[in-house]
């Protein structure tokens, strides 16, 4: 994790850069009320994605124990929240993690739970299934292709059939269809350093093309651009490809975005229950307000109009359309 003596390790280009770009169109990035409580609950994952921001993998150690768990419990039963979004790593495999469904979906009205469809699907997860089904979880899922050689390419070799085989456990649960309640949306990411193509055509690709190969239905699908952090960032400087891809991300920004990203009115809390602007600044190491804050000494929620903290991961977010 970083701290006040990591972050001045950062360069003035890539620290300031995104700020430059806000104060020349008149814009600055500052919270609004917070509604939603993003919970990093580790790095653990059976897969090694080419575009993960984190660093996700096999062989992390980085878990939320059950303790930090009932800090960031304690914290959320405090303050008033609309959501509570569970993301990983595969939070499937921290080993407190039915623990940590039943005690998030009662402390908001909405808990999200994001899986990579392989690490839901494997044996011995079919309580956790059952449970996310009995409370109502929304689950985003992450499918970033229907070419399957694209898919397996960044997500490891046979993912793609795992995630199909997912999908289709999930629409049999009731996931996915329009009279159930039972919410199931995709998040779609480009295979390289490409940005991400327009979201309306290819929910519509992947809706038609699920349904009419693997009788798959979903609800919703995002299409994100990747963020130049971590395992897809090195990649992108080992392929030469880093400068390109800034700069299109860059020449991309869109000033209407701003006032939706989601870091004005959300907190991404760290598998060691320290708080951020979003779970890419967790990824960067740059922690919210500047300075590192333990869930456990906050009784309020942040207040609103404090600066976020920002670097040239934020193009990312306002390129476009924006992601939300």
């Amino acid at each position: 994790m970083a701290d006040d003596k990591s972050l001045s390790t950062e360069s003035d280009a890539e620290l300031m850069g995104f700020s430059r770009t806000l104060a020349r169109n008149g814009l600055t990035l500052t919270r609004e009320k917070t509604q939603i409580l993003q919970v990093n609950v580790g790095l653990l994952c059976n897969q090694t994605c080419g575009h993960c921001h984190l660093n996700a993998g096999p062989g992390k150690t980085e878990v939320m124990t059950r303790t930090t768990a009932d800090q960031v419990a304690a914290w959320a039963g405090r303050v008033s929240l609309e959501t509570i979004d569970i993301t990983g790593g595969a939070p499937e495999m921290n080993p407190d993690i039915v623990y940590m469904v039943r005690t998030y979906a009662a402390l908001a009205p909405k808990l999200i739970f994001r899986s990579n469809l392989s690490a839901l699907n494997s044996g011995g997860r079919e309580p956790l299934m059952g449970l996310l089904k009995s409370l109502g979880v929304v689950i985003v899922a992450s499918f970033p292709s229907i070419n399957e050689a694209q898919a397996d390419a960044q997500r490891g070799d046979g993912i793609f059939t795992a995630s199909i085989a997912g999908l289709k456990t999930l629409n049999a649960m009731g996931y996915g269809h329009p009279d159930t309640g039972l919410e199931l949306n995709l998040v779609s990411n480009p295979t390289g350093a490409f940005t991400a193509p327009n979201q309306a055509q290819t929910e519509k690709r992947f809706r038609q093309m699920l349904e009419r190969k693997w009788g798959i239905v979903f609800n919703h699908l995002f299409s994100f651009s990747n963020a130049p952090l971590g395992r897809f960032r090195r990649w992108l400087e080992r392929s030469g490809n880093l400068a390109a891809y800034l700069k299109k991300l860059s020449d991309g920004f869109n000033p209407c975005a701003v006032d939706s990203v989601m870091c004005r009115t959300l907190v991404s809390v760290s598998w060691d229950g320290y708080l951020y602007d979003c779970d890419f600044n967790l990824a960067r190491g740059l922690p919210m307000g500047r300075s590192r804050i333990h869930v456990s000494d906050m009784n309020g929620l942040p207040v609103p109009g404090q600066p976020i903290a920002t670097a040239d991961h934020c193009y990312t977010c306002t390129a476009g359309a924006g992601f939300t």
